[in-house]
C-alpha cells in the first residue's frame, strides 16, 4: 500500500462500485461519496498494509462507515424529533423579564456578599468552580456534612432573598 500508483489503481477500481454500495444502503449518494472518501483516506493513513485483499477489506470497512452513519443519523433523528418547538430556540424576553432577572441577579449577588466567609467560599467552589463536595471539604480540611451544611445555609438565603421580592 505504500506505493501510491498502487493506492491510485485501487482507488480508481473500487471507489465507484463502493459508491454505489453505499448509496444504496444509506439513499444518500452524496453521503456516500463522503463515507467512501473517508474510508479510503482511514486506509491511506495506515503505516501497515492491508492482511488479504485490499477490495474485501475497503468493501468491510465501508460497510461498517455506512452502518455507522446509519445509526448516527436514527439517534439524531430520534433527538430532533423527541424536542418541541420552543426548545429550538428562545422567543425574545419582554424588558420586564430582563429587569427583574437583572434585579434577581443583584439581589443574588447581594446575599452571597453577605454571606459569612466560609459559607461564601464554599457556595462559589460548588456552584460557579464546579468541585464536587469532596474537592471543597479536602481544600478546606472540613467534612463532607460541613459542605452540605454551607451549602444548603447559602440556598437558603438566596432563595429566601428571591422569595421576598
Amino acid at each position: 500500500m505504500a506505493n501510491s500508483i498502487d493506492f491510485a489503481a485501487l482507488y480508481a477500481s473500487e471507489n465507484g462500485r463502493l459508491r454505489r454500495k453505499l448509496a444504496r444502503m444509506i439513499g444518500d449518494p452524496v453521503m456516500a461519496a463522503d463515507l467512501v472518501h473517508d474510508v479510503f483516506l482511514r486506509l491511506w493513513k495506515r503505516d501497515q498494509g492491508v492482511d488479504g485483499s485490499a477490495a474485501a477489506y475497503l468493501t468491510r470497512s465501508a460497510h461498517n462507515a455506512a452502518i455507522d452513519y446509519i445509526r448516527s443519523e436514527r439517534i439524531r433523528v430520534s433527538f430532533v424529533t423527541g424536542t418541541v418547538p420552543e426548545q429550538h430556540a428562545t422567543g425574545v424576553p419582554l424588558p420586564s423579564a430582563s429587569v427583574e432577572a437583572r434585579d434577581d441577579l443583584r439581589r443574588i449577588d447581594e446575599v452571597i456578599r453577605q454571606l459569612p466567609e466560609r459559607t461564601r467560599h464554599v457556595f462559589l467552589l460548588y456552584r460557579v468552580h464546579g468541585h464536587t463536595y469532596a474537592e471543597i471539604a479536602g481544600a478546606l480540611d472540613i467534612a463532607i456534612g460541613s459542605v452540605e451544611k454551607h451549602l444548603t445555609r447559602a440556598l437558603r438565603q438566596i432563595r429566601s432573598a428571591l422569595d421576598d421580592r
